[in-house]
């Protein structure tokens, strides 16, 4: 859940901090106002790529930071997978400056933008007028089913069994690339002692065909 949004220097606004309560919030007002520039600042906290003039002063920095409550999204193996602190309230944070540079952060963590397009998905649901064209994707399809049959249990276990599979099948693709280096090897050497055997050199060869 966002709990909190913290905006600087990003588009017509300043500096502006929006806390949200349990429940449903909305944000209303008439053409202009400014909510399409919030839905544009949570898309660039969320992985969004920057387009256009995002700087309310060109001499400061853009900085955009969303506060969400996670402890009901089982997020833990996502933050474990990539190397980050795991915290109840995780602090997500977009920084542009004006040299076209781009930074995120997650719990003051420094991470790829991929990396935080990942869990913006897993946050945050932007219904808009095209939403309904996920309905027809088999992700969107596996997702409503397995909340519906309540899989969480079974998805845990199977993204474990999945990883424990995916490193063996490594590592057999390793012990596999190994041999064909050794059996390369070995005909290589089998060639060069054939060659040796052709030639038959002898003791002392060498001093006797210098002279």
């Amino acid at each position: 859940m966002l709990s909190r949004l913290l905006i600087k220097n990003y588009a017509l606004i300043d500096n502006l901090d929006i806390s949200f309560g349990r429940g449903l919030n909305m944000i209303t007002g008439e053409t202009g106002a400014g909510k399409s520039i919030l839905m544009g600042a949570l898309g660039l906290v969320l992985g969004n790529r920057a387009e256009g003039k995002q700087f309310f002063d060109e001499s400061k920095k853009c900085v955009i930071e969303g506060y969400f409550d996670i402890d009901a999204y089982r997020l833990e193996e996502f933050f474990a997978e990539h190397d980050l602190d795991y915290e109840k309230e995780t602090i997500v944070r977009r920084e542009l400056s004006v040299d076209g540079k781009s930074r995120a952060f997650i719990n003051d963590s420094p991470v790829t933008l991929a990396a935080l397009k990942l869990l913006g998905e897993r946050l945050i649901d932007i219904h808009s007028q095209h939403a309904t064209l996920q309905i027809n994707t088999e992700e969107f399809q596996l997702f409503v089913l397995d909340n519906i049959a309540d899989n969480v249990t079974y998805l845990e276990q199977f993204k474990q069994e999945l990883k424990k599979w995916r490193a063996l099948e490594k590592k057999l693709r390793d012990i596999r690339e190994e041999v064909e280096r050794a059996n390369a090897e070995q005909d290589y050497n089998q060639f060069l002692f054939d060659e040796l055997e052709k030639v038959n050199p002898q003791i002392d060869e060498v001093k006797s065909l210098e002279e």
